[in-house]
């Protein structure tokens, strides 16, 4: 069974995210309110709860797609109450992003993919750029796929190479927003598995899910998003 209860964690070292009272507004329309949470390096943290719950909405909020106008909040040392429009790109070069959607460009074969992110990032050496590439497309199962268009991978390979992309500046950490809802569900314990993975070495990860069935198979701390509130899940055996 679950248990709920309101989270105010401890603040411990090596802290990677930190909200203090913190409210989300979409606009001028509260989506989430009173919100304390810490989250250490290391961590593996899911956000759950149903579609339209707020997942969605912290997650922009965390890599500041929307200001943080209630509350106060650090993340990967930056501060967002604070932080300027030209410190996003930084920002985000420590964060890792992967999307439902996958976001590929559709135009560019894998690597081209992948060259266009490290370009963006500010890689100009052409052989540590193609070295980073190939890494982080082993590590995802996805070697040997450099050459291929997205349209010729699978569901699954373009969220694969979505994570590789997350990967490419060794962020400290990973936001992942229902990066399994657009598939099957073996699929989606593939994916799990490769996020599973790269948490065990060292990334910290939040991911943002509505599907029970993963948590369950993958326990790990659980914050579910509800009404307008965030409570702890404590799963416990009957």
């Amino acid at each position: 069974m679950f248990i709920f209860l309101h989270i105010n964690y401890v603040i411990m070292s090596q802290t990677i995210l930190s909200l203090k009272n913190v409210s989300i507004y979409q606009e001028n329309n509260l989506i989430l309110s009173d919100i304390n949470l810490e989250v250490q390096k290391g961590e593996f943290l899911y956000f759950i709860g149903k579609t339209g719950s707020g997942k969605s909405s912290i997650m922009k909020v965390l890599y500041a797609d929307l200001p943080l106008k209630e509350g106060e909040g650090t993340i990967v040392d930056y501060d967002l109450n604070t932080l300027k429009e030209k410190d996003i790109p930084y920002l985000r070069r420590k964060i890792g992003i992967v999307f439902q959607d996958f976001k590929l460009l559709s135009d560019r074969n894998i690597k081209e993919n992948l060259l266009f992110v490290l370009k963006a990032t500010g890689w100009v050496d052409q052989v540590e750029m193609n070295n980073q590439i190939q890494e982080v497309l082993d590590r995802v199962g996805m070697g040997n796929f450099a050459t291929k268009m997205p349209h010729q991978l699978s569901g699954g390979e373009q969220q694969r190479v979505a994570i590789a992309r997350a990967l490419l500046n060794d962020p400290e950490l990973i936001l992942a927003d229902e990066p399994s809802g657009n598939l099957d569900p073996q699929t989606s314990i593939e994916i799990m598995e490769v996020l599973r993975k790269i948490n065990a070495n060292g990334k910290t990860i939040i991911m943002a899910t509505h599907d029970y069935a993963l948590l369950l198979k993958y326990p790990s701390k659980t914050l579910k998003f509800e009404d307008g509130k965030v409570f702890e899940v404590i799963q416990k055996s009957v």
